[in-house]
């Protein structure tokens, strides 16, 4: 790989105080014990594994890099599974309460107790494959109708597992954000409820409560390292993964939070671009990336201000960075032998791609000291494509990886 193939900015509104008061509505604490104590009532709940990379940090040249597994999440194969299931929970409690006049019984809501009431309500959202995944499992384990819209790249090994959850699957033309949009025209002509994972003028209710189940995940990291990390790199997206850890990490830490580095396709930097121009902005071309998750082009509206103030720097890598960072968890030359997903491995092959730029290291200050967290956000999630990339299946790094 070319290192200067990458792209870097190095934000100039990153803020290092104290967690604002004003971003408090869209993630803070309380919301999130509120989340994390749904989340955790769920069957099958267990937290994901933190996993040390110590040949990696050695390589590198960094003190220590824990690596936040989400593979394994309730079964969904990504960190998704937090925030589309808890915002379809969150949804449903709402309108059931809306339409009988009475407090939804939150306790037989996540029982599903209540499946005969909320049958009648549908949830919609697009999705590159996993949001749609966990909005499906979501509707499923409540007991609503579920309607899920795909774009043209997105592989019927994703749209399948899709359906398996009982989702109607709808492929549309265009990009991702092609899809947001028929998704939430059908709904409105339909008397469907979007659950989106990306947020758009009048509609942030339901992102917000996404976001907010996504912190269930680094709140079990935090709880999980001896030391707190020095620094983040986090996938990007339309931003609402980093708005959640960035939120999150600021305000456990305060002025001591982590340099956080959001990682990119170079084919789909919206986040870089929003932070060259000062505001949130679109990219155009057709979003064309491996990295499938990350290929957004216009950044969630809620999650934007946070990022604006609080990321470090944006950082935008080839298809390829995130492919040898795959295979570099797969034969375990990273210290641990561990199954990553595509998009679910920007964040170390952004981590790898920096740390060859000596300039760009001391901007965010990498050294011998630094202490980095990574989310690793999804496994195999699309098993064929992931055998085609490594060369082996996920079951294979698997069977590998255990004593």
């Amino acid at each position: 790989m070319n290192p200067s193939a990458s792209r870097f900015f190095l934000n100039p509104a990153n803020g290092r105080g104290d967690y604002p008061a004003r971003f408090r509505a869209t993630l803070g604490r309380e919301a999130g014990e509120r989340a994390g104590a749904v989340i955790r009532s769920w069957p099958g709940y267990a937290a994901t594994p933190l996993v040390s990379l110590p040949k990696l940090a050695e390589d590198i040249g960094v003190a220590s890099i824990a690596y936040k597994d989400e593979g394994g999440r309730f079964g969904l194969g990504s960190f998704k599974a937090l925030g589309g299931a808890y915002a379809v929970f969150r949804l449903l409690a709402a309108e059931l309460e809306r339409r009988t006049g009475e407090a939804t019984d939150l306790e037989a809501l996540a029982s599903g107790r209540l499946r005969e009431a909320a049958a009648a309500v549908t949830v919609t959202c697009a999705t590159d494959g996993n949001h749609g995944r966990s909005v499906a499992w979501g509707a499923s384990l409540f007991g609503a109708a579920c309607v899920i819209f795909v774009h043209a790249t997105v592989s019927e090994g994703r749209a399948e597992a899709i359906r398996r959850y009982g989702a109607r699957v709808v492929r549309t033309a265009g990009t991702y954000d092609d899809a947001v949009r028929e998704a939430a025209r059908t709904a409105e002509a339909e008397g469907w409820f979007v659950v989106s994972d990306t947020s758009y003028p009048g509609y942030v209710d339901v992102p917000r409560d996404v976001m907010q189940g996504y912190a269930v995940m680094v709140e079990e990291a935090v709880a999980a390292l001896d030391l707190p990390p020095t620094h983040v790199f986090v996938q990007g997206g339309v931003g609402g993964l980093a708005a959640a850890v960035t939120a999150e990490l600021w305000e456990t830490f305060g002025v001591e939070a982590p340099q956080v580095v959001v990682v990119e396709p170079l084919a789909a930097a919206c986040l870089l671009e929003s932070a060259r121009a000062g505001e949130a902005v679109g990219v155009d071309g057709d979003l064309d990336t491996l990295m499938a998750g990350l290929a957004c082009g216009e950044p969630s509206l809620i999650a934007w201000p946070i990022l604006q103030e609080g990321v470090a720097a944006f950082t935008a890598i080839p298809d390829a960075a995130a492919v040898a960072a795959m295979r570099r968890l797969a034969d375990g030359s990273t210290g641990a032998r561990i199954v990553g997903g595509e998009s679910g491995v920007a964040g170390l092959a952004g981590l790898v791609d920096l740390a060859a730029h000596p300039d760009r290291r001391a901007a965010i200050g990498l050294g011998p000291s630094s202490r980095v967290l990574l989310f690793g956000s999804e496994g195999d999630s699309d098993p064929e494509l992931y055998r085609a990339l490594v060369g082996r299946s996920g079951d294979d790094v698997r069977a590998e990886a255990t004593p």
